[in-house]
């Protein structure tokens, strides 16, 4: 599932296989795009830069064109040797950017659109982002401040779906919405009014903790740049790499009990969490008894 430690690997290789060279070959599946490319046609163009801004990918083409995407559930970006087979058939292919030896392939992209500078700054979603968490401009104190104020104008939010909110945090997907909450031992459902000082501020950290480890760079020395599942533990067990997503029914790792799950927010998105590390704290109004998940898978394993 593309989050944003995925889009910041796939923006770095974009960058280390086509920034600084010259577009020789452009290829697109999308009417719009095509209709702009026969307009203002790509190739001669030089790659300048390639960005991720939270779940966005934006790569800046010299004569001012800016070609942003976003994978949703669905889209990849694949960096190839020009002429090498693809992995996936062509008509699923979207974008296709060849700069000599290298060529990028974006599959099953379901936003892909040409901006100048300017209509991008007058978008109606990339312009808006809140700080991104693996962004340079991210601190603990700047994502406190987002929280915050947004939980002072959203009293009765719930604290997962306001770490899922791209507006307020830009980055966090559905994966470390859980694996954050379970890290600062808050309740997903609880509402913004009980919300902590302090519990924002290991929330923010370890938002950007948890982000920051999972695009490491290893050697720095080749256009593949990551492999293997995203962690938030210290195991390097690919079983035993989260907290608590997708651990439905599953023994918590530090006391026990079982993982819940339920879906959560108008988006209908899975939640988990762990009921004895994730105390409920009810706010004004609610009533004292936790949310309950929902039907709970049995598990072969057993506490030791």
């Amino acid at each position: 599932m593309p989050e944003g430690d995925t889009i910041y690997r796939a923006a770095r290789a974009l960058q280390k296989a086509l920034g600084g060279k010259v577009v020789t070959a452009f290829e697109t599946g999308l009417a719009k795009l095509a209709s702009v490319n026969d307009d203002a046609p790509v190739v001669g163009r030089t790659v300048e830069r390639v960005e991720a801004r939270g779940k966005w990918c934006l790569i800046y083409f010299s004569g001012d064109l800016i070609l942003v995407t976003h994978m949703l559930m669905s889209g990849s970006w694949h960096i190839y040797r020009t002429g090498e087979k693809w992995w996936m058939g062509r008509s699923r292919m979207r974008v296709a950017i060849t700069c000599g030896d290298f060529q990028a392939v974006a599959f099953n992209v379901p936003v892909a659109e040409f901006h100048t500078a300017r209509s991008l700054e007058r978008s109606s979603q990339v312009p808006k982002l809140g700080v991104d968490v693996l962004s340079d401009e991210y601190s603990v104190e700047a994502g406190v401040r987002a929280m915050r104020e947004y939980g002072l104008a959203n009293p009765d939010a719930e604290i997962a779906v306001v770490l899922l909110n791209q507006r307020v945090l830009a980055g966090l997907g559905n994966v470390y919405k859980s694996e954050v909450a379970f890290a600062a031992g808050v309740n997903p459902f609880r509402r913004m009014s009980t919300i902590t000082a302090r519990e924002m501020e290991v929330m923010a950290e370890f938002a950007q903790k948890y982000m920051r480890a999972n695009v490491v760079d290893g050697k720095g020395d080749g256009i593949v740049t990551y492999a293997g599942h995203r962690r938030t533990t210290h195991e390097m067990d690919g079983n035993n790499r989260l907290w608590v997503y997708g651990r439905q029914g599953e023994e918590c790792r530090r006391c026990g009990a079982a993982i819940m799950m339920r879906k959560q927010g108008t988006a209908v998105r899975s939640t988990y969490w762990c009921p004895s590390c994730q105390l409920w704290v009810a706010a004004e109004g609610q009533s004292d008894v936790a949310p309950v998940g929902g039907q709970v898978k049995v598990s072969a394993r057993r506490k030791r």
